[in-house]
């Protein structure tokens, strides 16, 4: 028989806490999911601008205002391109689509056409690449263009533009 000596003792705690403290490990590599996030920053703006008939007015990409037909432009301070902010964590090339045109809806009943586009990266179907590290956004600009119509109403006029990032 066993003495349980405090020499003994020792050994099987020690064996003990070996035995139970050794096993197999193994390890699985871990997937990353590809995170993605699109944000937009802000809004596209024409400044303040009136009518006296049938036109147009654009802001490009850089933020630059062109007028045509009976379009006059006021304050081109304000005036600003849409601007989205794109994060991948695994480098990729990124196409973005958007629709031609959307109708903005006034306040007063009005409705105009707000072509989309280009944006800095190009038209829409357009191929671009975003880097690898978690840490920098890349921004997109983007540019419009709104059609008066010559019997448009005068009035403050909201809508969206949907933009998808296919990876």
């Amino acid at each position: 028989m066993l003495q349980i000596t405090p020499y003994n003792l020792v050994k099987l705690i020690l064996f003990t806490t070996v035995f139970l403290c050794v096993n197999k490990t193994t390890a699985q590599v871990s997937i990353v999911e590809n995170e993605f996030t699109v944000l937009p920053v802000q809004s596209i703006d024409f400044g303040v601008f009136y009518t006296v008939g049938a036109g147009s007015i654009e802001v490009d990409y850089q933020g630059n205002v062109f007028v045509t037909g009976g379009v006059i432009s006021l304050n081109t301070s304000t005036v600003t391109p849409a601007i989205f902010e794109i994060k991948f964590c695994k480098g990729s090339t990124v196409t973005m689509d958007y629709s031609y045109s959307v109708i903005l809806d006034g306040g007063n009943g009005g409705k105009i056409e707000l072509i989309i586009g280009p944006s800095e990266k190009g038209e829409s179907g357009s191929e671009f690449f975003v880097g690898n590290n978690c840490n920098t956004i890349s921004q997109l600009r983007v540019g419009a263009k709104l059609i008066i119509p010559a019997n448009s109403v005068a009035s403050e006029y909201y809508g969206s533009f949907p933009m998808t990032f296919k990876q």
